[in-house]
């Protein structure tokens, strides 16, 4: 006596049978099926060190991620926030693309004290190849961020702001996505509880002797405080 045919299952074939595997070869050969390609294969963004191990180590691929935004959250300003980015900037003007022999532009937006020239170019910074904007309002900022990151031709641009909302965060981290760029943006501390589409997120705070850094967001990274005395 044959066996009964499960219900919705055509007669003589089985889960594996070979009408779904023929089934299952049209449908992938259809090109209006979107696949996904294997993640292993996609390209790695570049990075530029820290020029802390500490911190280098907590970060994906060793250090600040290029093409992306990265927010810092300060208790207030002079804490050494330019010092954290300072050896990143300096190798991205060293490493220059295949065929330029000018150095990528950096591009400091609204920094609330005069970059002090002679200490820049002493660290290593190509000074011919640095801008700074002096914005007349916070629009006037985001845009000229915006346009800077954009570009192509910037490596790294530093932007200090109060505050924006997340519309424009999203068009900034956007911006540094196309044009290839380290995008750092400066705000208070205030904001480390508002949600923000920037890749990392760190929080630099007065400690009892020094600068207290934290990681609040990293993306495929381990949040939370980074000692930095083991470089020391």
């Amino acid at each position: 006596m044959p066996k009964p045919t499960p219900a919705g299952r055509p007669k003589g074939e089985g889960q594996d049978g070979p009408s779904q595997l023929s089934s299952l070869a049209d449908i992938l050969a259809d090109a209006r099926v979107w696949k996904l390609k294997d993640a292993s294969a996609a390209p790695t963004r570049p990075v530029w060190s820290t020029g802390k191990s500490s911190l280098d180590a907590r970060l994906p691929g060793g250090g600040w991620p290029t093409a992306s935004l990265i927010e810092v959250l300060l208790d207030h300003t002079g804490l050494g926030e330019v010092q954290l980015f300072l050896p990143a900037l300096v190798e991205c003007q060293r490493r220059t693309d295949q065929g330029k022999t000018e150095a990528p532009w950096l591009v400091w937006i609204a920094p609330p004290y005069e970059p002090y020239a002679p200490a820049l170019a002493q660290a290593g910074i190509e000074l011919t190849r640095l801008l700074i904007v002096r914005p007349a309002s916070a629009t006037e900022a985001l845009w000229a961020a915006e346009q800077a990151l954009g570009s192509g031709v910037c490596a790294a641009v530093l932007l200090w702001l109060k505050g924006t909302d997340d519309r424009w965060l999203r068009r900034l981290k956007l911006a540094a996505e196309t044009g290839g760029a380290l995008g750092v943006l400066f705000r208070p501390e205030r904001h480390r509880f508002e949600s923000s589409p920037a890749s990392l997120r760190l929080v630099m705070t007065q400690g009892e002797h020094e600068a207290r850094l934290d990681l609040l967001k990293v993306q495929g990274g381990r949040p939370g405080p980074v000692d930095l005395d083991d470089d020391l």
